[in-house]
């Protein structure tokens, strides 16, 4: 498993890449606090300068996200755009409950793949991986 890691503006929101079998690379986003005006623009700059390959499951990771206003939603769901347009699979885990709230109310929680946590994307990848 290799890895990239760099960081983003003054917020220090991690982007890890690691490739998990030849054909297929993880690309994991890990914003932090309050994902609102300012988190949603970096957040969005974030996802814009990768190009989304169909190989690669983009994760984006709420475990530290504790606030999301309208502007996080915006950034997720253009995030969600640009990943299926070229093929690439965008989940989401670790949503706390006001983010999960949030999702709800405005019925995106139907529209992403939400998991529990980081470990149960892997589980499926892998199981996928075997069954396929």
């Amino acid at each position: 498993m290799s890895f990239l890691l760099f960081f983003v503006n003054r917020f220090n929101y991690p982007v890890k890449f690691m490739t998990l079998t030849p054909e297929f690379q993880l690309v994991l986003f890990k914003p932090e606090g309050r994902v609102d005006v300012e988190g949603g623009r970096v957040l969005s700059e974030q996802m814009t300068k990768i190009v989304p390959q169909p190989n690669q499951l983009w994760v984006i990771d709420l475990v530290k996200v504790d606030f999301m206003d309208s502007s996080g939603l915006v950034a997720l769901v253009k995030g969600l755009k640009a990943a299926r347009q070229s093929g690439c699979r965008l989940v989401l885990c670790n949503v706390h409950a006001p983010v999960r709230l949030i999702l709800e109310l405005t019925h995106l929680d139907s529209v992403f793949e939400i998991f529990s946590s980081y470990e149960e994307i892997l589980d499926t990848i892998n199981n996928q991986t075997v069954a396929g």
